[in-house]
């Protein structure tokens, strides 16, 4: 720009992690309150200062009534030498910025979300704090992946070991035996990972209608396997269930409360799934709960079946998050909008030039698919996804094995957990250098693979680890 004003472009609340941006903190206040927003800004354009203490403060004026794509209607000593808030749309931001300029103001804040309200005589500050790449969220991360898989392949080898005992719920069925679903044959294996390549494309083409769909899905899958996770842990300290009579039909008194809870917290969730501040709580709650489940109901018979759907799986990843931006007409990866939505590629930055849409839109629904844990530096969230729920089926592998080779210290099971552990760091530890987000079953496959397979070998198992057990037999005799 031609001219001596500092113009700084801003996008607040709610933007595509994808342009060439920096997050900052902007802090509006009349005197007796303050509030603070999280904002992008491309620190190309104009740095700010690091402390509050150091940034400039600007008058601010509302201009939220329009978009400023030109100067009409606007009363230039309105805004001579002050900050001035317009809203997102109908033009990029660098005519945005022009105008802006040819009007003496000193900062342009392009907002996005209708819902900002300010006062009269607020005044503005804009700064950016130190961002460390390393941040407390990755151990939260990390410790919730970790105990995912522990849980889910400890309750996996349980549910085995009653069901070799013969233990039962109730009505003459193995509680073990209910439900659960078995992958013993490489043709499900290709079935099952192909559904998911087509229910992705699908996701990517016609998002705006299917995100609705997959909510609802998520909310009933995720409050069944609530409920399931929450008796078997009433089961495990022995509380009563208690039961009343209705016209000759027994209800649980322990299964009513137990759903009525679970439902709840669904429809909570349901309700206030885009709230920022507290909702990932229960997103995750219910995530770790789908994931748990998931494991303990879908079983893999043998080690062979593991090696042809975690490689499958792995070239699905590494597919759909390195090869797809080549085809994609905005070069983010089918992977990543699936995940973020479509403001995961609502932006892209050439320059100094930045695309915008023409219209203001409202933050767009998220696919609850991913686990939500806000990076404790700053009001964003990092989202991972929750791979590893399909890898998790390993870990449950290794724990049933355990069981059929009554291995007391559960050697198969240990050592495919400390794999997994090892192979999240490295998979963090390439993101952080990197800067840019990776497909975590290109890391933990191999671990994870390669490890189960050294232990076997170490062992003299092999033969029987690759084998696994008579699951296919029985499913082929009584077909």
């Amino acid at each position: 720009m031609d001219r001596a004003v500092k113009i700084v472009l801003f996008s607040v609340i709610f933007l595509a992690s994808q342009i060439n941006c920096q997050e900052a903190i902007l802090r509006i206040s009349n005197g007796n309150t303050e509030r603070d927003y999280c904002i992008v800004h491309n620190h190309s354009w104009t740095p700010l200062s690091e402390t509050l203490d150091a940034a400039l403060q600007y008058p601010l004026v509302n201009l939220t009534s329009t978009v400023l794509c030109n100067t009409s209607g606007v009363n230039p000593d309105l805004v001579n030498g002050k900050a001035v808030v317009v809203m997102r749309g109908d033009c990029d931001f660098s005519q945005k910025a022009r105008v802006a300029q040819s009007l003496n103001a000193t900062a342009l804040l392009i907002a996005s979300n209708k819902a900002l309200v300010f006062g009269d005589e607020m005044q503005a500050k804009l700064y950016a704090p130190p961002n460390s790449k390393i941040d407390a969220s990755i151990a939260v991360m990390l410790l919730i992946a970790i105990v995912t898989i522990a849980l889910g392949g400890y309750w996996s080898g349980t549910c085995e070991r009653d069901r070799l005992n013969g233990v039962s719920g109730g009505g003459g069925e193995s509680k073990a035996d209910s439900g659960e679903l078995f992958l013993y044959s490489p043709l499900k294996v290709v079935f099952f990972v192909a559904l998911m390549c087509g229910m992705l494309v699908l996701m990517y083409f016609f998002y705006n209608v299917l995100v609705y769909v997959i909510i609802v899905i998520f909310c009933l899958a995720s409050a069944s396997a609530l409920f399931s996770c929450f008796d078997a842990v009433l089961d495990l300290v022995g509380c009563g269930t208690g039961s009343f009579s209705i016209r000759n039909h027994n209800f649980s008194v322990r299964s009513i409360i137990l759903a009525a809870v679970c439902i709840t917290i669904a429809v909570v969730w349901g309700v206030y799934r885009n709230e920022d501040r507290w909702i990932w709580i229960l997103q995750d709650l219910l995530g770790v709960a789908f994931c748990l489940n998931f494991m303990k109901t879908i079983s893999l018979s043998n080690f062979k079946i593991c090696v042809i759907l975690l490689s499958l799986l792995l070239l699905y990843d590494v597919f759909f998050v390195f090869i797809t931006p080549f085809f994609t007409k905005n070069g983010v990866s089918i992977m990543v909008q699936v995940a973020l939505g479509p403001d995961a590629s609502g932006e892209k930055t050439q320059g100094n030039m930045v695309e915008v849409p023409a219209e203001p839109q409202a933050p767009s629904e998220k696919l609850p698919v991913v686990m939500r844990v806000p990076r404790f530096s700053a009001w964003a969230q990092n989202l991972c996804m929750m791979q590893f729920s399909i890898l998790g089926l390993l870990v449950a592998y290794c724990s049933r094995f355990d069981v059929w080779i009554n291995s007391r210290r559960k050697v198969y099971f240990v050592s495919c957990c400390i794999a997994y552990f090892l192979g999240m760091i490295l998979t963090f530890a390439v993101m952080l250098l990197s800067g840019m987000g990776q497909p975590a079953l290109l890391y933990l496959v191999p671990f994870t693979l390669i490890t189960c397979a050294v232990v076997a070998a170490c062992r003299g198992e092999m033969r029987q680890f690759w084998a696994g057990t008579t699951y296919e037999r029985e499913e082929l005799t009584t077909a």
